[in-house]
């Protein structure tokens, strides 16, 4: 890191810390003229793109994520804090796979996934939805596969 008072790029980091914005404080300190110097540090993040059923892409939205959740679980005994929590699990999931887009199909798969775990109720209301049952035979056949 190149010195602000000298110019010269040897400085050793005397102290780490993360920020309240995700960004990495250091102090520093320069080898040559000695002074302390402060940097800050943004990791640099590749916008997540959704592709959706109509093949159209838009950046990925965590509101849009949490409000099918929500929109699943209403009324029924499941805290904000815990749907939070399930959408922190999914976006680490879906970040961590390294792609650059991500079809809707597999978000709702991750999805589901999480809900058949947490309340069989908010499973099936997501699952009518994503999976948009044309008939009562589709949603009874999802129904049996939590009566077995």
């Amino acid at each position: 890191m190149k010195c602000p008072y000298c110019g010269k790029e040897d400085s050793r980091v005397m102290d780490s810390r993360p920020t309240d914005d995700g960004s990495i404080r250091r102090r520093r300190q320069c080898d040559s003229c000695g002074k302390r110097f402060t940097t800050y540090e943004k990791v640099e993040t590749v916008p997540l793109m959704v592709i959706k059923k109509d093949s159209k892409r838009e950046p990925y939205d965590r509101k849009k994520l949490l409000a099918g959740i929500v929109r699943a679980c209403y009324k029924r005994p499941i805290s904000i804090d815990r749907m939070n929590e399930m959408v922190d699990e999914i976006e680490t999931e879906i970040f961590n796979s390294g792609e650059k887009e991500i079809p809707t199909t597999r978000i709702g798969e991750v999805v589901m996934d999480k809900l058949k775990d947490l309340d069989a109720v908010a499973y099936v209301r997501f699952a009518s939805v994503y999976r948009e049952f044309k008939d009562v035979n589709t949603f009874m056949d999802e129904l049996k596969k939590f009566l077995v």
